[in-house]
């Protein structure tokens, strides 16, 4: 057992080398990396690389699985969203993608061209950033609607909506931002929140439940409890 589980680190920590190796060259040549590329910057071998990657895509959700992990590291880890407003809570999340993809644009273009380039899905956006992020936000919204006895259906889909949105939102910065001017992750951040909020605000309006975008979520379910 020991020796397994030592193995399967090794190959984790390998693997995590490469991904290291894909965002040093992403971030310095752009979102079109060979996988022969990507073994030269790791210093080793291309079918070294495919020992622990069996092909591009698989890469792609490695690199993808990094970005989602960096995003929600971001987030302060002393964040309490039931004390705070929905979009309080919101604009943390998005804030810390903002400065995930801000500070790796060429990883973003890379994910949200991969899936079309290399096979995958056939998607134009990252949907394995996106689906992780969105896992995340249904559990908070589920956990909260259901402790106060509320309908949770269709809330899944409302929320991965609202994050397609924020993908496609996040596409279009980067896409409008000219080439080597500043990204305004404040007015991103700014405009994208409420749009956000919407989307979900809505799905809730159908259910019936009232949230208050400004106030504490506490504050919210306390009235929801008292009928």
């Amino acid at each position: 057992m020991t020796e397994s589980r030592s193995a399967e680190d090794g190959q984790t920590s390998v693997r995590d080398e490469f991904v290291d190796a894909a965002y040093r060259l992403i971030d310095a040549q752009g979102p079109d990396p060979s996988m022969d590329d990507i073994a030269r910057e790791a210093n080793t071998s291309k079918p070294r690389l495919y020992r622990y990657f069996a092909d591009k895509d698989d890469l792609y959700r490695a690199v993808a699985q990094r970005m989602a992990d960096d995003i929600f590291r971001r987030i302060r880890p002393d964040f309490n969203f039931v004390l705070s407003s929905p979009e309080t809570t919101l604009g943390e999340t998005i804030r810390a993608f903002t400065d995930v993809v801000a500070e790796h644009p060429g990883v973003f273009r890379f994910l949200a061209r991969g899936r079309s380039q290399y096979g995958g899905e056939g998607t134009g956006f990252p949907l394995d950033i996106g689906r992780d992020v969105a896992r995340k936000m249904v559990s908070i919204a589920e956990a909260v609607l259901k402790s106060v006895e509320v309908e949770t259906s269709g809330m899944e889909l409302a929320i991965y909506a609202a994050v397609g949105a924020m993908l496609a939102s996040a596409d279009y910065w980067l896409e409008s931002t000219p080439a080597g001017d500043p990204l305004d992750k404040d007015n991103f951040v700014v405009v994208v929140t409420p749009l956000i909020w919407g989307i979900i605000d809505s799905h809730l309006k159908r259910l019936g439940v009232v949230i208050d975008a400004d106030q504490p979520i506490f504050v919210s379910l306390a009235k929801i409890r008292e009928g």
